[in-house]
């Protein structure tokens, strides 16, 4: 956006409305009116000092000793009662905007969660960065979009009061004033405009820069594995070359600008001047009108000058409005977009079927064609086929995350299905809550934490041939970086330790034991077969045959064919 109009404040009032208009409309609204009081009184004050401060004056002038100490002390008064008022409207204008931001944030998280928008996304590359979009740019805006309301509300106070006062002391200063405000906004638009898009960049690439860093932390292994230091040092150089030239572009524009708003603040300390000392050699008004107007001035010109004061300020705000503007349109579209998009029917019920199932990828590349399978309750499927012809794209269709394409997908609801990658997902928490993970529903799972005893988790463990896990790791309530701490084969392990918890009637394995050795294998595939569980899997060992009672073969080219177990052969 090179340009301030009307679609910012559209966007602005799509991102703040809803909060004004929430739940807690009156505790804002409340906090609200609360500040507007405090901006009045601090608008008062202000004004009763430009009548003390010119009465102080015109005393030291005429050598009035009593004048003077009364009206010090009348001055010094006014800092006493306006400090704590100051303090207050401080700490209350923070309140209002941790509220703000506390319900923006969760209002936000649950559309990024919301029909797995998170996913979707992904592919979608003018969304760079979510992550600095929910925490950054959320803060800055409920920061920024107070401090600025309330700015222009007091700039509203102060012209109203002040230019009263400086009306009755020069009519001329008023109107050089005026047109001296209005210059200065347009000249500072017309050389700042640049700015909104430099910092909407800089924004961009500072978060492209710190991902960088991230995902480095993130696989530090396996990058010291291939010794990838100097490719890894050269994408993150580049990022950042990015950043510093973006950023040389920002500082040299504001340079430009500085040059213009530093004058202009230079010349308002003897504009005052220049037109009322005139009419004080004249004896028309007294010495400390001087310096009442001058106050005046000040607080008048800064009332119409909000844009050149404010406005690098303002451009990274309107950086920001775009950002999360941009972010909410694409979540709200995402729903819009599922809504009418050629889909998979799906209707969930108590067994495990695709019936008719054309099956593309979000680019609309057809994978399988007229797909029709059913898994018997308490049985398994093994899906089978070379590398890239679908496998794991079948399972994302299942699991809803892609249904583009025709057909109809039959399956119990995905509170009863848990899903095993073959990476497992490790959460951030205690080995309990890995292996209590996932639950849905907060008060079950408080519940099943209180009756699953550690001496069931212990034996749980032992099942999946890591008995030893919780006493070499301190116990079941620490706290560890999982992803690091476990191998791939024992997180394999603890993902089918959840599956035995959770006795999850419905299960989806996608190379679940990849890394494992057969004799593991087999420890977490027989329980499963003679368990009551319906189980997909995906594999490629033929070993995994044996554990399963059909086989569907993804031949490629949309072709496919299912058969019994005991008559696939691998070799063929």
């Amino acid at each position: 956006m090179n340009k301030f109009d009307w679609q910012l404040w559209k966007k602005f009032l799509a991102i703040a409305k809803p909060y004004w208009f929430s739940e807690e409309k009156w505790g804002a609204r409340g906090i609200l009116a609360l500040l507007l009081l405090l901006s009045l009184s601090v608008s008062g004050l202000n004004v009763l000092i430009s009548f003390v401060g010119r009465i102080f004056q015109n005393a030291l002038v005429e050598k009035n000793p009593e004048e003077f100490w009364k009206y010090l002390f009348i001055y010094a008064g006014v800092f006493v009662v306006g400090t704590p008022i100051m303090v207050i409207y401080r700490y209350t204008r923070d309140k209002l905007g941790l509220y703000w931001r506390e319900w923006l944030t969760k209002s936000f998280l649950n559309k990024y969660l919301q029909n797995r928008a998170y996913y979707e996304i992904n592919a979608i590359k003018t969304i760079d960065n979510p992550d600095q979009r929910i925490s950054q740019d959320i803060r800055s805006f409920t920061v920024t979009s107070l401090g600025f309301l309330l700015v222009i509300l007091i700039s509203l106070i102060d012209l109203i009061s002040f230019t009263g006062i400086l009306w009755s002391i020069s009519i001329p200063l008023t109107v050089v004033l005026v047109g001296y405000s209005i210059l200065g906004t347009v000249v500072t638009v017309l050389f700042g405009r640049r700015l909104i898009g430099l910092n909407f960049n800089q924004l961009r690439r500072e978060a492209d820069f710190r991902y960088g860093l991230v995902h480095v932390r993130n696989h530090a292994e396996a990058i010291a594995f291939y010794q990838g230091e100097e490719q890894e040092g050269m994408q993150l150089k580049s990022r950042f070359r990015e950043v510093i030239s973006n950023f040389n572009a920002l500082i040299g524009w504001q340079r430009n600008l500085d040059f213009f708003t530093t004058a202009y603040g230079y010349f308002i300390i003897i504009l005052p001047s220049v037109v009322v000392a005139p009419m004080y050699f004249a004896g028309e008004i007294d010495f400390g009108a001087i310096s009442q107007a001058g106050f005046a001035f000040s607080q008048v010109l800064g009332a119409l000058s909000i844009v050149v004061n404010k406005f690098e300020q303002i451009s990274a705000f309107a950086a920001g409005i775009n950002r999360l503007s941009v972010f909410t349109d694409t979540l709200e579209a995402q729903t819009a977009r599922k809504q009418i998009e050629r889909t998979i029917y799906l209707r969930e019920y108590s067994q495990l079927s695709l019936e008719h199932i054309t099956l593309e990828t979000p680019n609309h590349k057809t994978l399988v064609a007229d797909l029709s399978v059913e898994v018997p309750e308490g049985t398994g499927m093994l899906i089978v086929g070379h590398s890239g012809v679908g496998k794991s794209s079948l399972l994302r269709g299942i699991a809803g995350l892609w249904n583009s394409g025709t057909g109809r997908l039959v399956r119990p609801p995905l509170d009863e299905i848990l899903f095993l990658p073959q990476r497992p997902y490790m959460i951030l928490g205690t080995l309990r809550d890995q292996l209590l993970y996932p639950q849905t529903d907060r008060v079950a799972c408080a519940q099943r934490i209180r009756h699953v005893t550690d001496a069931k988790l212990q034996a749980v463990l032992e099942r999946v041939n890591l008995a030893d896990l919780a006493e070499r790791l301190g116990g079941f309530d620490t706290e560890l970086d999982w992803d690091d701490v476990l191998s791939l084969g024992e997180q394999q392990r603890l993902a089918f330790a959840r599956l035995l918890l959770t006795k999850a009637p419905y299960a989806i394995l996608d190379e679940a034991t990849s890394a494992l050795d057969l004799q593991n294998e087999a420890s977490l595939y027989q329980p499963l077969q003679e368990s009551a569980t319906t189980y997909i899997s995906v594999g490629h060992r033929a070993s995994l045959l044996k554990y399963h009672q059909l086989v569907l073969e993804l031949e490629g080219n949309q072709q496919w064919r299912v058969m019994s177990a005991d008559k696939y052969d691998p070799s063929s």
